[in-house]
């Protein structure tokens, strides 16, 4: 037998306001949220760990619920009021997960491939931007995605949202940009920097051989480190009035143009 939780007030349903909204509190217990049954079957299917399943018998059945998730994972039926108050989203199917985050550092990375491509984002700020990225990298199917300098932790509940999961299906790391570029190195990966000082179009360049495409935000563009330690610098050239496009965008052109090189391998 479950238990059951029809007051605001429970303890359990204050900590999940705080997970949702504190970057702080996600960092202290280790814990994050994940709303919606394709989000939590992504999550189920990268290994991450569910502590305990939050859900609304008016809206989905204990039945589906038991199909979908392991048989270690705690069950707490809420009440339609309670899972209002903490849904982050209209449409998650009456159903939110609490579960344990994974250390992304990049001494844990691990690259299968022998010439692997990977994504580097700089210091990247908009959750709906680094969800972008994560979405394009999981349709290139790109041996990893390493974030700079991050200004947000990757289980914001904005970046699951707009990543659709994708945060659970990419090899993620992340690193000072100097870590990163001593990892490079160490690993013979070659550094492509998209920025417009001496730069060549991105499509005279080879990326069959171990690579690594590195953007930057649209207002910033990339540190002074990356310029001086890449093999070459790159740009997509522009045919209207402005010199910059979305940072989602650009990363989605340059990888493919990669994946194009080594016919989808």
């Amino acid at each position: 037998m479950h238990k059951q939780i029809s007051s605001l007030q429970n303890p359990l349903i204050k900590q999940v306001l705080l997970l949702q909204e504190k970057s702080r509190e996600r960092k202290k217990t280790g814990l994050f949220l994940i709303e919606g049954q394709r989000e939590i079957e992504l999550a189920l299917k990268g290994n991450y760990t569910l502590k305990t399943v939050l859900f609304c018998a008016e809206i989905i059945s204990e039945e589906k619920i038991t199909t979908l998730i392991p048989s270690t994972t705690e069950l707490i039926e809420i009440s339609l009021e309670v899972f209002k108050k903490i849904a982050y989203r209209t449409s998650t199917e009456g159903m939110i997960a609490i579960a344990e985050t994974k250390s992304q550092s990049l001494g844990n990375l691990k690259l299968e491939t022998r010439n692997p491509l990977i994504l580097i984002a700089e210091a990247p700020e908009k959750p709906g931007n680094i969800g972008a990225i994560l979405r394009t990298a999981d349709a290139a199917n790109l041996d990893a995605v390493i974030i700079a300098n991050p200004k947000t932790d990757l289980y914001n509940p904005n970046i699951i949202r707009s990543s659709v999961g994708c945060v659970f299906t990419n090899t993620i790391a992340t690193g000072s940009t100097s870590e990163i570029i001593t990892f490079l190195k160490e690993n013979n990966i070659a550094i492509y920097s998209a920025i417009l000082q001496e730069s060549v179009s991105y499509q005279t360049c080879d990326f069959k051989e171990s690579s690594a495409i590195v953007v930057g935000t649209e207002s910033t563009g990339l540190s002074q480190e990356w310029r001086d330690e890449s093999k070459q610098n790159i740009h997509i050239p522009m045919q209207g009035e402005i010199d910059s496009m979305n940072v989602s965008v650009a990363a989605g052109i340059l990888i493919f143009e990669a994946k194009r090189q080594r016919k989808f391998l």
